[in-house]
């Protein structure tokens, strides 16, 4: 049987990694993987995360199984923090998933279950994972213009123009805030216009969000989302926890689908249940369970909330101070796209060519289309990588 098999491509940003680690300089700057770290290089564990497990551990009195959804409050506490009050509880089925991509998996095979001829729509470029969920489950798939590298911003008028051609029933995947790859968002008042064309052709929002409070701060990056839900009898959302919260490892995330009432939602309550028994029968527990404690307890909320704005804004530092050491350098304002961006990407725009050349004079490590991970700069690096920028002529 396994003679079978056949290799698989390596992932890209893996390899990235480990080249990186086999470089010997000492001036080698990371900006590949896709994790927050702090201005030593760690990827810290919240204060407030910290506590919320102390006393989890010390209150805890078994391991059962919380059942296929997971435990309802992790639920609650979720749509409240991604939600608000847009759309009435009742309209809303939940599950808790292995992390924010067991979220789009579970997103996407509802999609298979319910609609197997439709498309889902991708924006280009966009998160890696996306189209290679979508093409080994074998779903149809098709591309929105998103990114123009070379103002490296939004291309509005390119979007909106593939979107007139999505048909009835189609699926349109919208990143809620801090696009990944490029850090180019959308405005509120672009999210109406693209809205309108999804009314009109009647297809179902797909929204994945996972960097609330990374870019302009928790009820900001929730605005978009909370726009769409309140436009639409059905949406789904894919939330994950593992950035805002900073438990990578725990896998934490939630697969939420707004139903048109509650007679739907209750439908797609047992569905959601399904998929869950089909693919691994009960979520985890722990990281669901340290988001709950923290996100319904004032004081931890408090603290978070805290930390999370430190990291928010600390992000927005290293991205003004590479906009201006950049315009320092060239004496131009071509760069200002770094600060305006949000999150923790930015795509600069460079050819491979040139990212192998920043890579192999300045020992500057970033995936192949130029994203840039701002988290893995410090107040140090930023020079580095702006000579370096300079250098290759990007």
């Amino acid at each position: 049987m396994l003679e079978n098999l056949t290799a698989r491509p390596a992932d890209k940003i893996l390899a990235l990694m480990a080249a990186y680690k086999a470089d010997p300089r000492t001036e080698k700057v990371d900006l590949g993987v896709g994790v927050y770290k702090d201005a030593s290089g760690n990827t810290p564990v919240m204060r407030a995360v910290k506590e919320a497990e102390r006393r989890i551990l010390a209150d805890q009195s078994t391991k059962a199984y919380t059942g296929l959804a997971g435990d309802p409050a992790f639920g609650a506490a979720m749509r409240d923090l991604v939600l608000g009050d847009s759309v009435p509880a009742e309209r809303i089925a939940a599950i808790a998933t292995p992390g924010g991509t067991g979220a789009i998996r579970q997103a996407l095979e509802l999609i298979r279950i319910a609609a197997p001829q439709a498309t889902v729509w991708l924006s280009n470029p966009t998160w890696p994972n996306h189209p290679s969920i979508l093409k080994y489950l074998g779903m149809n798939m098709a591309e929105y213009t998103y990114f123009d590298s070379v103002t490296r911003d939004v291309n509005f008028d390119g979007m909106l123009a593939d979107l007139r051609q999505v048909a009835k029933g189609d699926v349109v995947l919208l990143h809620g805030c801090c696009h990944n790859p490029t850090g180019a968002n959308l405005t509120y008042d672009q999210m109406s216009q693209v809205i309108e064309i999804l009314q009109e052709k009647g297809a179902v929002p797909f929204i994945d969000i996972a960097y609330q409070g990374f870019g302009d701060g928790l009820d900001a990056d929730a605005l978009i989302t909370r726009q769409i839900a309140r436009a639409f009898d059905n949406v789904l959302i894919a939330a994950s926890c593992s950035k805002n919260f900073g438990v990578y490892r725990e896998r934490t995330g939630v697969l939420m689908a707004i139903a048109k009432d509650a007679d739907q939602q209750a439908l797609t309550q047992q569905n959601l249940a399904f998929l869950n028994r089909q693919n691994y029968s009960f979520p985890p527990d722990h990281g669901a369970r340290v988001v709950t404690t923290i996100l319904t307890d004032p004081g931890l909320r408090a603290d978070w909330e805290a930390e999370l704005e430190e990291t928010r804004n600390g992000m927005l530092a290293l991205r003004q101070q590479l906009a201006d050491e950049l315009k320092r350098l060239t004496n131009s304002d071509r760069f200002d796209f770094i600060a305006q961006h949000r999150g923790m990407f930015s795509r600069l725009g460079a050819t491979p060519e040139q990212v192998e050349e920043m890579r192999e004079t300045h020992g500057i490590y970033m995936v192949g289309d130029s994203r840039i991970n701002v988290a893995g700069l410090n107040a140090d690096s930023v020079p580095i990588l702006a000579r370096a920028i300079v250098d290759a002529g990007v």
